[in-house]
């Protein structure tokens, strides 16, 4: 799926607006309550009996108990504020299927790795979608305490402590000049075939760049801090907010199918405009536009 902001669909009059002031609110409030957590979670004076976390698709690939929390909050507050919403999150599930009207997509920690060592970049990401496009989304980067938040057809925003921004990708335009991020999946198999096509791809490129949470990734491109992204197995959770940020920034962005998961290995790519056409091909070249599915 592809999204820029010139093929939207028709979307009532004031819906994102009314959607995306939920987003910001609620990601808002579930970002204080992770970051009041993990002092006492994982500092100095925190039990050490490992109760705080325990393990999902592979012994890498942690949750703990603010990820757990986070959700609850999360899907309290849109109950109380969208009742009769659909709710899709990472840790509490919800229906494959793509529902008909508003659902609310919901990563309650995205980059939990990072929050587990102290590594300050993981984010809250909220979303709410039309029959499965996003219309309204917020990432809170947690740490730093940055909202990202866009509506279609309404421009990407930043919001910080000197006050809101708008999002513009980067002018770039070669990619040998790009400055690229990344991400890598806890399957051993398919991080094989990623640090192949990261071996064909790095010398040709200015940099790669792996920050740990995609969410963050598609709002640095929608800041211009990078040039772009892609990323294998990304699931509606990690894209569905950050997607759309990029998008309304100016990305050109490509998603998987509003129903895929991680195991289909589908590709999600946001590329600042000037860099659209070449970067793709290169990353064609690489072997980085097609899936990566799991066995």
């Amino acid at each position: 799926m592809t999204t820029s902001r010139a093929n939207l669909p028709p979307i009532r009059a004031g819906l994102p607006a009314e959607l995306v002031e939920v987003a910001i609110a609620v990601a808002t409030r579930a970002a204080a309550h992770v970051r009041s957590r993990r002092p006492e979670l994982f500092g100095a004076a925190a039990p050490a009996d490992g109760r705080a976390v325990r393990t999902k698709s592979a012994p890498t690939d942690p949750v703990t108990v603010a990820d757990t929390e986070s959700e609850e909050l999360i899907r309290a507050e849109l109950a109380r504020l969208r009742p009769g919403d659909d709710i899709l999150g990472e840790e509490g599930g919800g229906a494959r299927d793509v529902p008909s009207g508003i659902r609310w997509v919901v990563d309650p920690i995205d980059g939990t790795v990072n929050f587990l060592y102290g590594i300050p970049a993981y984010a809250v990401s909220i979303a709410a979608q039309l029959d499965g496009r996003s219309i309204a989304g917020a990432v809170v980067d947690v740490a730093r305490g940055v909202t990202y938040h866009a509506m279609a057809g309404g421009g990407a925003f930043r919001t910080d402590s000197t006050g809101t921004s708008v999002l513009s990708t980067s002018a770039a335009s070669d990619p040998a000049l790009a400055l690229v991020a990344t991400g890598f999946a806890y399957s051993p198999d398919r991080r094989r075939q990623q640090a192949r096509i990261l071996c064909e791809l790095l010398p040709r490129v200015r940099d790669i760049r792996r920050i740990g949470a995609a969410a963050l990734d598609l709002c640095l491109v929608a800041e211009g801090a990078v040039d772009a992204h892609y990323e294998h197995g990304l699931s509606p959770w990690d894209w569905a907010a950050g997607a759309l940020i990029a998008a309304e920034a100016g990305a050109v962005v490509v998603t998987p199918p509003a129903r895929s998961r991680a195991d289909a290995g589908d590709v999600t790519v946001a590329i600042a405009p000037g860099l659209a056409g070449p970067l793709r091909a290169l990353l064609a070249e690489c072997g980085a536009l097609e899936p990566l599915p799991l066995d």
